[in-house]
């Protein structure tokens, strides 16, 4: 039994900022047994199965005010935490990692009430309400800007970055695009993360025969959820629900534009592609509009509110950038200094840290 390996469960649901962090992680620690914690019908549940076991348990946010439905997922809380409890007692785990979302709070509070050590990561520039009431009661908060540390004063905070899929560090991703784009045409890519956007959707529609006028071409990653998907056709632009090879897209792009995620914006960062940025207007305490002031406060991108965002200005605005090739440099040049590249290896080494000492 000396030799058996670390066991580590790692919470994280939801989107692709949650889980994708957690995956670089995983595929650090390659000598832990790792399984999963997420939440049934989620993301989760189509990536993490084919890499690890899968535990799922139901649990919701609590929405504001309070009524039946609270006392309904406060039951669902209880529930939840007990049947963590059973998981990591049965399944003899060493500790816990999570990336934050309602799936925390019954991670951290069953480990901890067994007394085992826990890793939050915190990719967000303004710390969510989880992190900042759960992080005081971990082992350790990784962070992804060191902005977020403010919100954090009683946690034991440690900067890391925010870990990107493999394929943005791997010299074997950097393939030819499969989209018929000739060489040196600008090349707009428009996404929203891995839930789509469809306000930013619309905006780009209405404004891209300016820019196919200009010569650029438009890769249009639309999320599953557009019910005006199909609308636009034209031979500059290319219009896919998802693409796999994100990391190829984002090094070929000239310009993106997109949601203000923190997983988004690391990708730009590593990718050295500037951007407009048009921050989620619904995201909780409007957290992407923090991420966004980093990198326009950096001058790697322009950030727009989508409130304040017309088609003609989001026209007029990229073709200002097209025609100032400088100025994009410039812009991708300061995005990959915010860059952290081997952030899922300081990540690793703080987890391994916190579990093996």
């Amino acid at each position: 039994m000396a030799n058996a390996p670390i066991k580590l469960l790692i919470a994280a649901s939801g989107t692709g900022g949650h889980l994708f962090p957690a995956i670089a992680l995983a595929q650090k620690l390659p000598d832990y047994e790792i399984e999963w914690l997420g939440v049934p019908n989620r993301l989760e549940t189509q990536l993490v199965p084919k890499q690890y076991l899968l535990h799922t348990i139901a649990v919701e946010g609590f929405q504001q005010g309070f009524g039946l439905s609270s006392i309904r997922i406060l039951g669902k809380l209880i529930s939840s935490i007990l049947e963590v409890r059973r998981i990591l007692k049965q399944g003899n785990f060493q500790g816990v990692f999570t990336t934050g979302g309602y799936i925390a709070g019954p991670a951290v509070i069953a480990a901890r009430s067994l007394g085992l050590p826990v890793v939050f990561h915190e990719s967000n520039a303004l710390p969510g309400k989880v992190t900042r009431f759960f992080g005081p009661w971990c082992s350790a908060v990784a962070l992804g800007f060191t902005e977020a540390t403010k919100y954090l004063p009683r946690a034991k905070n440690v900067c890391v970055g925010t870990p990107v899929r493999s394929q943005f560090l791997d010299e074997r991703f950097n393939t030819p695009l499969d989209f018929p784009i000739p060489d040196g045409a600008p090349l707009i890519v428009v996404f929203g993360g891995s839930q789509g956007a469809v306000a930013v959707n619309k905006l780009v529609r209405q404004s891209a025969q300016a820019w196919f006028d200009a010569g650029a071409y438009v890769v249009h990653l639309t999320g599953d959820r557009d019910p005006e998907a199909d609308n636009l056709k034209h031979s500059q632009y290319i219009e896919l629900p998802f693409y796999d090879n994100m990391a190829a897209l984002l090094r070929r792009a000239s310009l993106a534009i997109s949601r203000s995620g923190a997983g988004s914006l690391t990708e730009l960062a590593v990718c050295g592609t500037p951007a407009i940025l048009i921050p989620y207007p619904f995201a909780a305490e409007d957290h992407q509009s923090y991420n966004a002031d980093i990198f326009t406060k950096a001058g790697a991108a322009l950030t727009f509110q989508q409130s304040e965002l017309t088609a003609e200005i989001l026209q007029t605005q990229v073709l200002n950038l097209l025609r100032s090739p400088d100025e994009l440099a410039k812009m991708g040049e300061k995005a990959k200094a915010i860059a952290v590249p081997d952030s899922a290896e300081k990540l690793a080494s703080l987890v391994r840290e916190v579990l093996e000492m």
